[in-house]
């Protein structure tokens, strides 16, 4: 089979492209890698490079897979990938708790302002793309069960509170999640999308209370280191 065919088939199973999610987990990849080269000895982990390596995984389990075989296993696929985004969301609230001690206690990064600001950046935006992952596979039980049934579950989008504004038999794919994922942690609170069920709302809220944390201590000691 081709590869546009493999492709079609991907689309038509999960009713979106792979690409997107794999995207982003290159681009994060890329961002941790640099980072990581540039502070090898102040990774706010304290294990440097688990976090890319689940990353790694879990973009061979999108990338490498094929739809027919994800439809057939479609339970043990999303079980796993779960298993994976889980585990990256305990590593980002692992890395922001470490961040914090270092920037309470005044060590590591905390002392430069510049190495402050890359290894924030690397734990905010690691944050938001953990949760968008983990908001794209909760949200009705993941793409699949989302292409059988795109009624909305966990989240409620303008398009769907709002069916006037959208195609007939719009569904929200993983850039949507990324976008909530983003907004949240932006305004720490729901902006355009509703969370319907408890644990949508509890998964956001713990979000924005980390995200609100991050804004607060970092951007308020780097602006101290600089003056």
């Amino acid at each position: 089979m081709s590869q546009k065919a493999v492709e079609d088939e991907w689309e038509e199973t999960f009713g979106e492209s792979r690409w997107p999610p794999a995207g982003a987990l290159i681009v994060f990849i890329g961002f941790t890698v640099a980072v990581r080269l540039w502070l090898p000895s102040e990774s706010t982990v304290r294990v440097p490079w688990l976090v890319p390596s689940l990353e790694v995984a879990l973009l061979v389990a999108i990338v490498a897979g094929h739809p027919a075989r994800f439809a057939k296993h479609a339970h043990l696929a999303r079980r796993i990938a779960v298993t994976i985004v889980l585990v990256l969301v305990a590593a980002a609230l692992w890395s922001t708790a470490t961040l914090v001690y270092d920037l309470v206690k005044r060590t590591g990064v905390s002392q430069s302002a510049s190495k402050l600001l890359a290894a924030g950046a690397l734990v905010w935006v690691g944050n938001n793309l953990a949760f968008a992952m983990l908001y794209w596979l909760m949200d009705g039980g993941g793409p699949l069960a989302r292409h059988r049934n795109p009624k909305p579950v966990d989240f409620a989008f303008t398009q769907q509170l709002s069916p006037e504004l959208a195609p007939p038999g719009w569904r929200p794919v993983f850039l949507d999640y990324l976008h909530l994922g983003f907004t949240n942690a932006t305004a720490f609170s729901p902006t355009d999308v509703m969370p319907l069920t408890l644990r949508a709302k509890y998964v956001m809220l713990v979000q924005a209370t980390v995200a609100l944390a991050l804004f607060g201590l970092v951007v308020a000691r780097a602006v101290n280191a600089f003056t």
